[in-house]
């Protein structure tokens, strides 16, 4: 599947995409259940399929299997019941909605530095003998379509092309060879960053954490559309020039380390994002900087996923 959350008329909820469609999964639950015979569907809907993502994930596989099942049952009615889907609000047109972040409202947003050998030459630094970690907070969260703002105090505003892994079960100390258990699925992430702020002092943080900094989307892909996560193509375009052009393979800490090693440390909650790093080209490692300008548009592309593309726009 592909979720998302979508706003239409002033209302968030979670959806699925199909084609050119986005589908209200708990609306389309009603039709599932309504079509097996049960009488109490608008009821059992609410209580098996929450409104939002993050909400769909904690209730764990059991409300993804209904939510996957729902999404068919629409597919499959698709062609005699369109019309009444869309007057029911459980169909609308993807123009017709507004994508958001697809998990707006995590508990975490782990990222990891360095975690791409031929990013760290570039940046100087050596390679990480373990995962370089540091945090992101929801603030900086958008979804596709949404302006990256360069805010009035800088004017090195840079890119990064990631792979992020959603977490869709509860965990402390998970083995590596337990950890894909634990994934939901992945989406495209942007680790947009100011490098003058970043590079002030020792923490990377202020660079990090302005508000609008985290682009993600286009949707998160469940992970059983991914059977290796390690195998996708990973690049990066501002307008017509390709800056990055990777492959996941690449990572030096593969998804299962990265998530044994950040369990060692603190609970995973379904929600939570794991932004795991970024290749070689970004903007400041270029000669001479190349960092965003107001009037562009950077563009995250990986297999299997999409494209995560985002307007850059100068703060008023």
């Amino acid at each position: 599947m592909r979720l998302v959350t979508y706003t239409y008329r002033g209302s968030e909820r979670a959806g699925a995409v199909f084609d050119d469609w986005v589908v209200d999964l708990r609306r389309a639950g009603v039709e599932l259940l309504r079509a097996r015979g049960d009488g109490t569907a608008p009821v059992r809907a609410a209580a098996l399929l929450p409104s939002t993502v993050r909400g769909l994930l904690q209730l764990g596989p059991d409300a993804l299997s209904l939510a996957a099942e729902a999404l068919e049952h629409v597919r499959a009615s698709f062609t005699r019941e369109a019309d009444r889907f869309q007057a029911e609000g459980v169909l609308f047109r993807l123009q017709e909605v507004r994508l958001r972040a697809p998990v707006p409202n995590p508990a975490k947003i782990i990222c990891l530095g360095l975690n791409y050998s031929d990013h760290a030459r570039e940046a100087g630094a050596p390679i990480p003998e373990v995962p370089e970690l540091f945090a992101k907070y929801p603030n900086a969260l958008i979804g596709p379509g949404e302006p990256v703002v360069i805010p009035r105090v800088t004017d090195q505003v840079d890119y990064e092309a990631e792979l992020a892994v959603v977490i869709g079960r509860p965990g402390r100390y998970i083995p590596e060879a337990e950890a894909y258990d634990y994934v939901a699925g992945y989406m495209a992430f942007n680790d947009i960053s100011a490098r003058d702020f970043q590079f002030r002092g020792r923490q990377w943080m202020p660079g990090k954490v302005f508000d609008g900094f985290a682009p993600t989307g286009p949707w998160l892909v469940t992970r059983d559309e991914i059977p290796d996560p390690h195998a996708l193509r990973i690049s990066l375009e501002v307008g017509e020039e390709r800056l990055q052009d990777s492959n996941t393979g690449e990572m030096i800490f593969k998804i299962p380390q990265v998530i044994a090693f950040i369990s060692q440390i603190l609970t995973l909650e379904p929600g939570d994002i794991i932004a795991t790093g970024t290749p070689a080209g970004v903007g400041f490692a270029r000669k001479p900087p190349r960092f965003l300008r107001p009037g562009e548009t950077v563009r995250v592309l990986i297999d299997r996923i999409g494209t995560l593309e985002n307007p850059v726009v100068r703060e008023a």
